[in-house]
């Protein structure tokens, strides 16, 4: 194993795993003999990693991954479906107890990279939409299943989706149910990027490493902006904007980027 990954531990009872290499922090949904679909425990898990990583200074980035080459997440786990979603009153305690992961990752401050294999359904597809960037084998395969088991998706999955691919493209994938492949998904903005299955693990952790050695404030800040720039007009946090913009110019790091390009080496930032 290289010095600088580290092994991976277990939360939720093992269902979840987390682990580091180098500045890249690793997360893997465990629960392969059902394709990594979403357990409420799994969710809560996702806070405690997430919330590890988030007071980490040396953690630059995350990836999310399933474990095994079946799928990233199928979905929520259907098994559950009876005890803690049978109806709306159930829904409504079932997204009490889902929040605040899906809270998490959504305001997560660090960059998000879903490396895709195999299926990304439903509640799976609206983990991987709440990601930075989401890169893809070519053998995976997208959709959203609501209208097959008579689910309204929540507002804000189909918001990220439309922001994503358009209305025209939402109401195709939402209305047929239907799955689609990976150069589809890249075609139509839903992932950035479908590699080939041998190629998936290097692209990722390329891009990965890639943005672990950029400054980190000046990340920070274009993941803000980007976020704000998405919102309606009226919600917008511009102070936040304007004081993320102050921040990078008056870091240490701006100062070491100018001496570095004067000096025509690589910049080491370290996020101050």
């Amino acid at each position: 194993m290289d010095a600088n990954v580290t092994k991976m531990r277990e939360f939720a009872g093992g269902k979840m795993l987390a682990g580091r290499d180098g500045g890249v922090g690793l997360v893997a949904f465990n629960q392969p003999e059902k394709r990594n679909a979403m357990s409420i425990e799994m969710w809560e898990g996702l806070v405690a990693i997430l919330d590890e990583f988030a007071a980490d200074d040396t953690i630059r980035v995350v990836v999310l991954t399933g474990a095994g080459d079946k799928a990233f997440v199928s979905g929520a786990d259907i098994s559950q479906f009876e005890k803690n979603r049978a109806n709306a009153d159930a829904q409504v305690e079932y997204d009490r107890l889902t929040s605040a992961g899906r809270a998490r990752l959504a305001t997560f401050a660090k960059p998000t990279i879903a490396k895709i294999r195999g299926f990304c359904l439903g509640g799976g597809l609206a983990i991987a939409m709440q990601t930075d960037l989401r890169i893809a084998a070519e053998s995976a395969q997208f959709g959203i299943p609501a209208a097959r088991l008579s689910i309204a998706y929540a507002f804000d999955g189909l918001r990220k989706l439309v922001q994503l691919v358009g209305p025209a493209h939402a109401r195709m994938i939402l209305y047929t149910a239907n799955r689609i492949g990976a150069r589809e998904a890249e075609r139509i903005g839903l992932i950035n990027q479908a590699v080939a299955e041998a190629e998936l693990d290097g692209a990722v952790m390329a891009i990965a490493q890639a943005i672990a050695d950029n400054a980190p404030l000046s990340i920070a800040a274009s993941k803000l902006t980007i976020t704000e720039v998405m919102k309606d007009p009226a919600d917008r946090d511009m102070e936040a904007v304007r004081r993320a913009g102050v921040t990078c110019f008056d870091s240490a790091d701006y100062k070491e980027g100018r001496k570095a390009f004067m000096e025509k080496r690589r910049p080491v930032f370290v996020g101050r």
